[in-house]
């Protein structure tokens, strides 16, 4: 297609159990993203993020994909302590032709209904190495309300705000939600022992 290839590595020195194996192409119409989609039907690999003629595949690593699926099942167990109708689309492929943008979140919800909604209310994303897009970038155009991203063992919290993303302390959409209590089981491996035991700490709370 003629595209500029430009492959993403870890920078030097830094210490990662296993790397996500990441592309990035430059100069590539909608036209050939939306083949691409196609083309890969209902693979879950490569993930494919687009933004304005960028586009990026990426396949997450057994790290990335334990993080995002235990941060999953702590805020679904949260979900079900507190009685919230929280529905999860896991890596929904949401994009918008108009504004040149296509994402495939780690992880993402909608809170109450979900039919006939286009987008979730809220999208999850795991850094786990450097050198992707710029997501904020991609969900703003999306009009995703929240974004999340898991880095170092901390969550940011971003909410959108006339058309531009605020970084906040707490959640918009769960406002309840002890961001620091949840970060704290985020360091288990066992991820039923996580759940079962924030479970229980909600329910003493």
């Amino acid at each position: 297609m003629g595209h500029v290839l430009t492959p993403v590595s870890p920078p030097p020195g830094e210490v990662v159990k296993t790397a996500d194996q990441r592309v990035i192409l430059h100069g590539v119409p909608w036209s050939h993203y939306e083949v691409l989609l196609a083309l890969r039907g209902e693979a879950s690999v490569p993930r494919l993020t687009y933004l304005s003629g960028e586009l990026e595949l990426m396949s997450p690593s057994q790290d990335r994909e334990r993080i995002k699926k235990l941060l999953a099942r702590l805020l679904e167990t949260y979900a079900l302590a507190k009685g919230l109708p929280l529905n999860g689309f896991g890596s929904w492929t949401l994009r918008s032709a108009p504004r040149e943008r296509g994402a495939e979140p780690d992880e993402c919800y909608v809170l109450g209904d979900a039919r006939g909604k286009d987008r979730p209310n809220l999208a999850i994303e795991v850094v786990w190495t450097s050198g992707s897009l710029d997501k904020l970038a991609v969900y703003g155009g999306l009009g995703v309300g929240e974004v999340w991203f898991w880095r170092e063992g901390r969550i940011e919290v971003h909410v959108l705000r006339d058309g531009a993303y605020a970084r906040v302390e707490r959640s918009a959409l769960l406002p309840d939600l002890d961001l620091e209590l949840l970060r704290r089981f985020l360091a288990y491996d066992d991820q039923t022992r996580a759940a079962r035991e924030y479970l229980a700490e909600l329910r003493g709370a």
